[in-house]
């Protein structure tokens, strides 16, 4: 046992560069990482997770994807920032195929559908205005577009790292956020209140520095 311990111990001591090296994350929660600039959505890597109450049983959620837009920052006065993305909302992605499909469908015999119907715009946020709470938090206040109709949000948005992507180079910084809408002041206010007006908004965000 004792010659195990020991040639374990000579192992490590061997290789402690490449053990360090295999744990390097290239993304860092350090703020001083971010430079001043335009960046663009990583439409891959960014994600709004959705999610609702089913009759009072259990949350019920799912996710969109495929966004566009830009961010426009400077570390040296974060309060000055801009968003402005757009996500199609026939990105949603569902276990259930069906529930899927009922979110996009048409209304029966001509009447409203009972959510989005099958051919959704956009769905565009734009902020106005930015405060910052501390190194790494801020709140981001914007307009929402939905469903033919705009509402001011506000973000709770985490700043969650920076970097350089080691698949394309790019300079990358990702965000987290957390916001709470009411769905019938975009429209959809089918089978209220068995199935939740609010609908929480888990936002993971991915951004890459324009040339």
């Amino acid at each position: 046992m004792i010659r195990i311990a020991l040639a374990a111990t000579a192992l490590a001591l061997s290789f402690p560069a490449a053990s360090q090296e295999a744990t390097e994350m290239p993304g860092v929660a350090d703020p001083t990482r971010v430079t001043a600039g335009t960046y663009a959505a990583d439409p891959a890597h960014t994600l709004v997770g959705w999610e609702v109450s089913h009759f009072g049983f259990n949350p019920y959620f799912g996710s969109l994807g495929d966004v566009e837009g830009t961010l426009t920052i400077d570390p040296a006065d974060l309060e000055s920032a801009k968003v402005d993305v757009s996500l199609p909302i026939t990105s949603l992605s569902l276990v259930s195929a069906d529930l899927r499909e009922h979110l996009l469908r048409p209304g029966k015999d001509g009447g409203d559908p009972d959510f989005f119907g099958p051919e959704p715009g956009e769905a565009r946020f734009v902020s106005t205005r930015v405060v910052q709470r501390s190194d790494t938090q801020a709140y981001i206040y914007g307009d929402l577009t939905m469903n033919g109709a705009t509402n001011p949000i506000a973000i709770a948005a985490t700043f969650s790292g920076a970097g350089t992507n080691p698949m394309n180079q790019a300079e990358t910084i990702g965000f987290t956020g957390v916001a709470v809408i009411k769905r019938s002041e975009y429209g959809v206010s089918a089978f209220i209140p068995v199935i939740s007006d609010e609908v929480k908004l888990t936002i993971s965000a991915a951004f890459e520095k324009q040339e």
